[in-house]
């Protein structure tokens, strides 16, 4: 496979836990988790087979400062949700009625954004090559095919 970065403006979603109840007793919270499945099913169809980079963009809260928000986009995101929720919920959403266990060897990154994207990318990203703006990285120096870079 070539080297290509793919970028879906999909906000990420940590995996959530349901319980038999969930069935009939719509929480909110699982609501949300299905409605991001459900979007990630329709643009994701599968993923690199040897290795792949997912990059989780989460976005700043609204309530934060714009001086906050400038010095915050592009750093690491240290809280929750965890960076291995991140990836079952996607690796779930994706692989939802097959198995998801021939996935070895990926990385993922968590970063801090104006708004929320899931990058794939064949190979590693290194952290300053990134892309966090995304509006920029869709107006800016990437050529965009159908939502995939090259």
């Amino acid at each position: 496979m070539s080297d290509r970065i793919q970028v879906f403006p999909i906000v990420p979603k940590p995996y959530v836990r349901q319980v038999q109840s969930d069935k009939w007793r719509k929480r909110p919270s699982v609501l949300r988790y299905r409605a991001f499945r459900d979007e990630v099913a329709f643009h994701i169809k599968e993923l690199p087979t040897d290795f792949f980079h997912v990059v989780f963009l989460i976005p700043c809260p609204r309530s934060w400062s714009q001086v906050k928000k400038d010095r915050t986009i592009g750093r690491p995101h240290l809280g929750t949700p965890d960076k291995d929720n991140l990836e079952k919920g996607l690796f779930d959403a994706i692989y939802r009625f097959g198995d998801d266990g021939h996935i070895w060897n990926s990385a993922s990154t968590k970063l801090w954004s104006a708004q929320g994207a899931i990058i794939i990318a064949d190979d590693y990203l290194p952290f300053y090559e990134i892309p966090v703006d995304l509006p920029e990285l869709v107006r800016g120096s990437w050529e965009v095919h159908d939502r995939v870079l090259v």
